[in-house]
């Protein structure tokens, strides 16, 4: 998934390559070597779009086959009528663009917490792609939310 907005050159500078503090070897990651790598925000909005795209390849292979994703951190321009946008549609380049900080950050749940987030990451995805296909999101993922 194609991130927008990232900056910098793709090469560390020959200082940073070769730090070695006092004699004591490079610098492990915080998490030490027998553990998980930690998850960011960033990584966990980008893997709530990864899993919803991909149910949606699933249910609808030929509309969504040319479809990509991409995710910006804030919509660009002023805000419009309608307050700041959470996605963008190009339907003639079959392309959804999320926006990550209005989606989190305007966000008002009822309970902060993984499964609350990441349903609120795929409702965007949901609505957003029924836009690009000219549907009704509930018609996108009937089976998603059924309720038992």
């Amino acid at each position: 998934m194609a991130r927008i907005g990232r900056r910098g050159t793709g090469r560390a500078s020959i200082r940073a390559l070769s730090r070695d503090r006092h004699g004591r070897g490079i610098r492990a990651s915080v998490t030490g070597p027998h553990l998980p790598r930690l998850r960011t925000r960033i990584d966990f909005f980008d893997s709530s779009i990864a899993s919803a795209a991909e149910y949606l390849r699933d249910l609808w292979p030929d509309d969504m086959a040319s479809v990509r994703f991409e995710v910006g951190a804030m919509p660009p321009g002023e805000p419009g009528p309608h307050g700041v946008d959470r996605w963008r549609v190009d339907a003639r380049r079959r392309l959804v663009v999320l926006y990550r900080v209005p989606i989190e950050r305007l966000a008002h749940l009822h309970k902060d917490d993984d499964w609350h987030r990441r349903s609120l990451i795929e409702s965007c995805v949901f609505r957003a792609v029924a836009e690009l296909l000219g549907k009704d999101p509930w018609d996108i993922a009937p089976e998603r939310y059924r309720h038992f």
